[in-house]
């Protein structure tokens, strides 16, 4: 048997350096969920600066959700380890075979922003396959991909679309193996109940619902993998204390937030980051803010073993959540 050894190649970070990572897709999230006639009043996308988000901002029922689509998919890319361990279940449950797990995000409904769709495309060749769960051949995923962008803005073209992936237009992100070249539509829920089948996606990525396993599992009734990634001490604890940091930043006018409202030092801290770069584009404050995240952790090896071994490591973000919850009544 083969023996996956996963060793530290640096000191787990603490909890300031885990709470800008997941606070840079959620500021991404608010800008590209800026309608274009708005953004357009003060430039392009690129040249909203961090002070102005409280003014173009409105809040709406749909921007944690499309946060959350934003944070899983950097998530993916960037390796951390509570969710792609939990990915790459979703994945072999499809039976997609592979080792060089890609995300594609495709949240063209909200954003309407064509270079999404561009970057797919660009990372797409003419012979990645989409599978979508049911007999038959898969599809060419990159010959349909405009006209699954143009379904959602128009239901005649949702019309055109081959019957089995006639519901691919809903999809957020694509998972995909780039060694293989085999991909599969993702719908990403930040409310588990708003799940639902349709024809071309595969894996659904819900938070673990309280009382509810948090098995990856497939469900026979939607056609779906269903992978609900944790809670407690892990990926969703640490989004929703990002999403709260930046809620009460752009409240504050940009600025650092009573003490009251975010009563803990390294939320503070991370606000206090936000402060010192109000002056600069959002764009440019969510790259240089890469430096400050947390790093991968842990390095793969891969050897031969005779005997089954547990493993017994303490997950990640348990390690960078601690601090925090000793800081909490919950």
């Amino acid at each position: 048997m083969d023996l996956r050894l996963e060793r530290q190649s640096s000191p787990v970070a603490e909890d300031v350096t885990a709470l800008i990572a997941v606070i840079r897709p959620i500021l991404e999230g608010l800008l590209f969920g800026l309608r274009q006639e708005i953004v357009s009043e003060v430039g392009t996308y690129d040249e909203v600066k961090l002070k102005m988000l409280p003014r173009l901002y409105r809040r709406g029922d749909g921007d944690i959700g499309l946060c959350f689509e934003y944070a899983v998919h950097q998530a993916v890319r960037d390796g951390s380890a509570p969710v792609l361990e939990r990915v790459s279940d979703a994945m072999r449950l499809c039976r997609v075979g592979g080792t060089s797990l890609q995300s594609l995000l495709f949240a063209v409904e909200k954003s309407g922003k064509l270079d999404l769709v561009d970057s797919v495309k660009a990372a797409l060749t003419d012979e990645s396959n989409l599978l979508y769960g049911t007999r038959g051949r898969p599809v060419k995923l990159k010959r349909h991909i405009d006209q699954v962008a143009t379904a959602f803005h128009r239901p005649s073209a949702r019309e055109a679309l081959p019957h089995s992936i006639s519901g691919l237009w809903k999809a957020d992100l694509f998972f995909g193996h780039t060694d293989t070249d085999y991909w599969v539509g993702t719908s990403v829920k930040v409310n588990s109940r708003e799940l639902r089948a349709v024809r071309g996606l595969r894996i659904g990525i819900v938070p673990t619902t309280e009382g509810r396993s948090d098995t990856v599992r497939k469900d026979g009734s939607r056609n779906l993998v269903v992978c609900p990634l944790p809670y407690d001490g892990s990926f969703m604890e640490v989004f929703y204390a990002g999403w709260r940091i930046v809620q009460q930043f752009i409240s504050a006018d940009a600025r650092v937030p009573k003490e009251a409202a975010l009563p803990l030092l390294p939320e503070r801290q991370v606000a206090r980051e936000l402060e010192m770069r109000r002056d600069f584009p959002v764009r440019e404050v969510v790259a240089v803010l890469a430096a400050q995240a947390q790093p991968e952790l842990l390095v793969s090896s891969t050897s031969e073993a005779q005997v089954q071994v547990e493993r017994a490591a303490r997950s990640i973000a348990d390690a960078i959540l601690a601090p925090i919850a000793r800081g909490t009544d919950a």
